[in-house]
């Protein structure tokens, strides 16, 4: 028999124990010891990030202790700051991401070898509560940050509703690049060769026929090349190596083209070879002037278009890397790729749309002159040159309506400038620099 006096205390500590103990570890004996939080820094369209988050997700099944805090830092720039006062508090340099953080230890990258690591500083969190060294006043909501990010950006419209401008800049940047490229001399003189022989049957119909077949054509080409370039970026992936080699080669085309706007294509020239041009004019003569029925007048017209195209990607092939880039590196979705893709062909087309449409009304032919020729190597070549600049220092300006809009209003500037200065300035002091003057030259000289 248990004596009374004894029994009363040790009932008493017991429900003192069972009070006093948490509730969720008797629950569950794998939820002993401190909260673990795991900070992890990552981009949307990152693939070593995507990766890594699964392992991640698993330890917090595995332990209930853990809870994982994500900051996407490509897109919110709010993140982006959070990442470097984090950085700077415990004394890395956050190069790439993910950065995964717990407890004073941090990994920069992912590889499948970290998981041991990452696993261990759990373990060793969940044994014995580990004090992050990172203040969690610091870190604010990424919720938050998102409607500071977006705050001042959205306009209500008449009839339309809420607009997020901060999301409309892509949509600009495609407008403004697929417009420049558009106006690309190889293009248009091939057009209006084209065009040109073919209004000499004086048929409007096989006008209509050939202009639009090779449009169609072209445009289908075109559209596989850029998606070909987009496609090759998504499976490289955010690299800042890739980046910078995109700009170098956006500078150098914007170098050489503006180069043709003094020199013509003299040296290295983005431009269709002379040596093709026969070749060509050959098989364009050969397309439109022989008799054929309407179905055998569409499918040379698209050989030849398709051949051609493969010709162009010299001239044209900088502005789709450059653009391709731009969606890769601002983590553009697959929907919203193929609507800009759409996009950026329709504006594209436009100057060649007029030109076929002005041949099929007026039935005469336009011609691509060599001052138009350089005007629009000059423009490409500036614009060029700064979004190759823009790349190499900051892409995600591109996903900024302001400073996309800044980017490309220095870039117009410029071109005046140089263009004022080149025609008006300078020959006015007797100076005459580049080819396009050689007449002027002459009758000087005379």
């Amino acid at each position: 028999m248990i004596n009374k006096k004894v029994l009363f205390p040790i009932l008493l500590l017991a429900l003192f124990f069972v009070l006093l103990w948490p509730s969720s570890a008797l629950a569950n004996p794998n939820r002993a010891g401190g909260e673990v939080t795991i900070y992890f820094f990552w981009g949307d369209g990152c693939p070593h990030c995507a990766e890594e988050e699964p392992f991640l997700e698993s330890l917090a099944q595995k332990y209930p202790q853990v809870k994982i805090q994500k900051y996407e830092v490509w897109y919110d720039k709010a993140n982006q700051e959070i990442l470097k006062k984090v950085a700077d508090v415990m004394g890395f340099d956050p190069k790439g991401v993910p950065v995964t953080i717990i407890g004073e230890k941090y990994w920069v990258g992912y590889r499948e070898e970290y998981n041991a690591e990452l696993e261990a500083a759990v373990k060793g969190c969940v044994a014995n509560t580990c004090k992050s060294v990172i203040d969690t006043e610091l870190l604010s909501n990424p919720a938050t940050s998102e409607i500071q990010k977006n705050s001042g950006q959205v306009i209500t419209l008449p009839f339309i509703g809420e607009a997020d401008l901060g999301k409309q800049s892509l949509a600009v940047s495609t407008l403004i690049i697929g417009f420049v490229d558009g106006f690309n001399p190889c293009s248009l003189w091939i057009i209006s060769v084209l065009l040109a022989l073919t209004l000499t049957s004086g048929s409007r119909t096989k006008v209509i026929t050939v202009g639009l077949t090779y449009l169609l054509v072209t445009t289908l080409v075109y559209s596989l090349f850029i998606l070909g370039v987009f496609t090759l970026f998504s499976y490289i992936g955010y690299l800042r190596w890739i980046q910078i080699i995109v700009a170098l080669i956006a500078i150098l085309f914007g170098v050489v083209n503006m180069k043709d706007y003094f020199w013509y294509k003299e040296g290295i020239s983005f431009t269709i070879s002379d040596k093709h041009k026969p070749k060509l004019y050959q098989n364009m003569r050969s397309t439109v002037v022989t008799p054929r029925s309407l179905f055998g007048l569409i499918g040379t017209t698209a050989v030849m278009a398709a051949g051609v195209s493969l010709i162009e990607f010299s001239c044209t092939a900088g502005f789709p890397v450059i653009w391709s880039n731009i969606m890769i590196a601002n983590k553009v979705g697959v929907l919203y790729f193929a609507l800009l893709l759409g996009l950026y062909m329709l504006i594209y087309l436009l100057d060649e749309i007029g030109v076929v449409v002005a041949a099929s009304i007026t039935m005469k032919a336009t011609r691509m002159e060599e001052k138009h020729g350089r005007l629009l190597k000059l423009i490409s070549g500036v614009i060029m040159l700064a979004l190759g600049i823009v790349m190499a220092i900051n892409p995600a300006w591109m996903n900024n309506l302001s400073t996309s809009l800044v980017v490309f209003a220095i870039a117009l500037a410029l071109t005046w400038l140089i263009y004022f200065v080149h025609q008006k300035i300078l020959p006015g002091m007797g100076i005459y620099i580049g080819s396009g003057f050689k007449e002027t030259k002459k009758k000087k000289h005379h």
